[in-house]
C-alpha cells in the first residue's frame, strides 16, 4: 500500500539498500538507483516501483531524494554534473546522507536552493543491520519545511532522528565528530587485539573478555569479530576511514582544535591503505602490526 510519498534512493550499498527496503516496507513508492545491476535486481524484487542507473528519467515523479553515496564528489556528480537537480520538480526535498564536510553541505544547500529545492543535511549511522531494520540514527539539520517534507522517509528509515538545527552543515559536523570516535575505537581495538596476539592470548578469548567488560565499545564488538573470524569482507572499508578521518582533520584545522588520537588513528588507516588493505574491512588496520599471527578464515 502506497501512502502517496514517492522517494528515490540513490546509492544501494550496505546502508542504501537497507534504507531503500525500509522505505518499501513502510509503504513509500520507492525508486532505486545504482551502477550495480545485482543491487538493482535485489531492490526490484523487494518491490521497488522502478530501478535504474539514471534517476533523471523518473525525476518528475519524486517527492524526495535520499542520497546514500560515498562522498561529496559522487553527490555533486549526480546532482549537478549529470543534472538530476535540474530535472527535479520545485519543492522536492533532497536528503544528503553521505559523510561530507560542513562546507560541502553548505555549497549543496545553496545550489539546491537556487533551483527551488529543499535540502536536509542528514548523515546516518548504525551500520547495515540497523539500515535493514529501518532503525538508522540520523543527525540532521535543515529548514522546518525540509524536515516536514521528508518526515515519511525519516519515519521509514530511522530509529532516532536528531534535529541539530536549521543551519545546513551542522548535521555534517555532528557526523564527523561521531566518526572521530568510531575511527579511534576501531584503531584502539586493533591495537589491543594485536597486542593480545603478540602475547599469545587466543583472540576469541580476548574478544569474549572485552565484550563482557568495561573496555568494550560498539565498534570493538562489531569490528573485532572480523579479526577473530579472519574474515575481512567489507561492509565498511579501510579507505572509508582514510576519508572520514581526513574530514575530522580538516574540521579540526578549521576550528584550530587539536585531535591527537584522531591523528594517530588517521595515520594507522593511511598505513593500512598504503599496504594494500584499503578495500578490505576497516578492521584490517590490524594487519599492519608486525610480528603477529592473525586468525585466518576457516
Amino acid at each position: 500500500m502506497s501512502n502517496g510519498h514517492s522517494v528515490a534512493v540513490i546509492g544501494l550499498g550496505s546502508m542504501g539498500m537497507g534504507a531503500a527496503k525500509s522505505c518499501i516496507n513502510a509503504g513509500l513508492t520507492t525508486y532505486g538507483f545504482d551502477l550495480n545491476p545485482v543491487a538493482l535486481d535485489e531492490l526490484k524484487n523487494h518491490g521497488a516501483e522502478a530501478v535504474g542507473t539514471d534517476a533523471k528519467e523518473f525525476a518528475a515523479n519524486f517527492d524526495s531524494v535520499l542520497m546514500l553515496v560515498v562522498n561529496a564528489k559522487q553527490a555533486n556528480t549526480i546532482l549537478f554534473d549529470l543534472g538530476l537537480a535540474d530535472a527535479l520538480k520545485p519543492g522536492t526535498a533532497v536528503m544528503i546522507s553521505a559523510t561530507i564536510s560542513a562546507d560541502d553541505a553548505k555549497i549543496f544547500g545553496q545550489k539546491l536552493a537556487q533551483r527551488d529545492l529543499l535540502m536536509l543535511d542528514a548523515p546516518v549511522s548504525g551500520g547495515a543491520a540497523k539500515a535493514a531494520a529501518g532503525e538508522m540514527t540520523i543527525m540532521a539539520s535543515g529548514s522546518a519545511e525540509a524536515f516536514a517534507k521528508l518526515q515519511p522517509v525519516l519515519d521509514a528509515t530511522s530509529g532516532k532522528t536528531y534535529n541539530v538545527g536549521s543551519e545546513i552543515g551542522l548535521g555534517a559536523t555532528v557526523k564527523i565528530i561521531h566518526q572521530l570516535l568510531a575511527g579511534v575505537h576501531i584503531a584502539a581495538g586493533a591495537e589491543a587485539m594485536a597486542m593480545a596476539a603478540k602475547a599469545g592470548i587466543p583472540l576469541d578469548t580476548m574478544y569474549d573478555v572485552v565484550t563482557n567488560a568495561a573496555g568494550n565499545s560498539w565498534m570493538f564488538e562489531n569490528r573485532m569479530k572480523h579479526v577473530v573470524s579472519g574474515d575481512y569482507t567489507p561492509t565498511s572499508m579501510v579507505d572509508i576511514f582514510v576519508k572520514d578521518m581526513g574530514l575530522v582533520a580538516e574540521t579540526a584545522k578549521s576550528l584550530n582544535f587539536p585531535t591527537p588520537l584522531a591523528s594517530a588513528a588517521h595515520n594507522m588507516y593511511l598505513n593500512a591503505s598504503n599496504a594494500g588493505y584499503g578495500h578490505e574491512a576497516d578492521a584490517a588496520v590490524i594487519k599492519t602490526f608486525q610480528g603477529i599471527t592473525l586468525p585466518e578464515a576457516k
